[in-house]
C-alpha cells in the first residue's frame, strides 16, 4: 500500500529492491503545469513547498541575458550554460568558468562561494558559474562587487524581482535562505517550480530561450559526465531541459510546449529523484521507451543486486 498519501493524490513512491525484496522506501510529490500557471496533473500536494536550491540557477541566469552582459563581455551560450550548472569541476568546466571572469577583468578572487574539499580553487566549486554570472552583471551595472552575495545587494534583488514578475507575486513575497554556496536560494510550493520551468520551456521569451538554448547545446556545462542532467537533455535530443536541485528536488521542461515538471522527494534522497523523474517522463509521453531504457540502465539499476522501482502515477486534476 502506498503510503503517501496526504489528504489529495496519493504520492510517488520509491522503493530500493534487493533481490527483490523491498529494503527501503522513498515518497515524493510531483506535480506538471502550463505556462499560464494551470496545475494538469499531480502525485500528492501541489502546493508542497521546499526549498528549490540549484534548479533556480536558469533563472538566477537570466539576469545575465537581460542586462547587456552577454553583449558587452562577449558570452556565449557555453558561457550561459555553465552560469545554469551545478558542475564538477572538471578541467573544461574550470576554464570555462575563468574564461567568463577574464572577459568581464575579474579574476578568482572575486569570487565568494566556497572551495571544495580537496580542491584548490573557488572555480572548482559547482556553482562557480553562477557567481560568475552574478559578478559579470555587477560588473556590467557598475554595483559592488563584495557584497553580491547578500539578499539585499542589486544583483540579487534584480534577480528575485524578474522571478517574482514570472510568478506573478509581489517580491516582497519571495521566501529566501542562504544556499550552501552563500548566495539566496527561494523556498517556492511546487506548482511554482514546476510554472517556472513551463515558461522556460515554451519559447515565448527570447532572453529564456537562449538559456534553454545553452543548456540543450552544452549540457556538458550543465552537470557533467554521469550526471542525470547531462544524460537527460542528451538522451532527448533537446527536447527536455533539466536542472536538478539539492535534498531531493529535479525540475524538467518540455520545449515547446509550455509545460513543466517539479519534483520533490520527501527525505532528500537523491537516487529517488531521479528514478521518480524517469517514470514521470515516461508516463507523460516527454522520452521515447529507448531513451527511458538507455537511462534507466544508470538511474534505475544500482548494482547486480540492487535496483529501484516506482510505484505511481499522476492524477489529472
Amino acid at each position: 500500500m502506498n503510503m503517501g498519501h496526504r489528504n489529495g493524490t496519493p504520492a510517488i513512491e520509491i522503493q530500493l529492491l534487493r533481490d527483490g525484496i523491498v529494503e527501503s522506501r522513498h515518497f515524493a510529490e510531483a506535480v506538471v503545469c502550463d505556462e499560464r500557471g494551470r496545475v494538469l496533473s499531480t502525485a500528492g500536494q501541489a502546493s508542497t513547498s521546499a526549498f528549490i536550491r540549484s534548479a533556480l540557477k536558469p533563472f538566477q541566469a537570466l539576469a545575465v541575458s537581460t542586462t547587456g552582459a552577454i553583449e558587452r563581455f562577449s558570452l556565449g551560450d557555453r558561457d550561459l550554460a555553465i552560469m545554469c550548472g551545478s558542475h564538477q569541476g572538471t578541467l573544461d568546466q574550470v576554464r570555462q568558468v575563468f574564461g567568463i571572469l577574464w572577459r568581464c577583468d575579474l579574476s578568482a578572487n572575486d569570487l565568494q562561494c566556497p572551495i571544495p574539499d580537496g580542491r584548490n580553487s573557488a572555480l572548482e566549486y559547482n556553482c562557480s558559474g553562477k557567481h560568475a554570472g552574478m559578478l559579470a552583471v555587477c560588473k556590467q551595472r557598475n554595483w559592488p562587487l563584495s557584497s553580491y552575495m547578500q539578499v539585499n545587494h542589486p544583483v540579487q534583488q534584480y534577480i528575485l524581482d524578474h522571478i517574482a514578475d514570472l510568478l506573478k507575486i509581489p517580491a516582497a513575497e519571495l521566501m529566501t535562505a542562504h544556499d550552501d554556496c552563500g548566495v539566496p536560494t527561494l523556498f517556492l510550493q511546487l506548482d511554482q517550480m514546476a510554472w517556472l520551468f513551463a515558461q522556460l520551456s515554451s519559447g515565448e521569451s527570447l532572453s529564456m530561450e537562449r538559456i534553454v538554448r545553452a543548456m540543450i547545446h552544452h549540457p556538458e556545462m550543465v552537470a557533467g559526465p554521469g550526471q542525470f542532467d547531462t544524460d537527460l537533455m542528451r538522451a532527448t535530443g533537446g527536447e527536455l531541459v533539466s536542472k536538478t536541485g539539492a535534498e531531493g528536488v529535479q525540475c524538467v521542461g518540455r520545449l515547446g510546449e509550455g509545460m513543466g515538471l517539479a519534483i520533490k522527494v520527501r527525505d532528500g534522497a537523491q537516487r529517488a529523484k531521479y528514478a521518480a523523474a524517469l517514470h514521470l517522463l515516461r508516463e507523460l509521453g516527454w522520452i521515447d521507451l529507448s531513451a527511458a531504457e538507455q537511462l534507466a540502465d544508470q538511474y534505475l539499476v544500482l548494482s547486480a543486486h540492487k535496483r529501484l522501482d516506482v510505484i505511481g502515477d499522476l492524477a489529472m486534476v
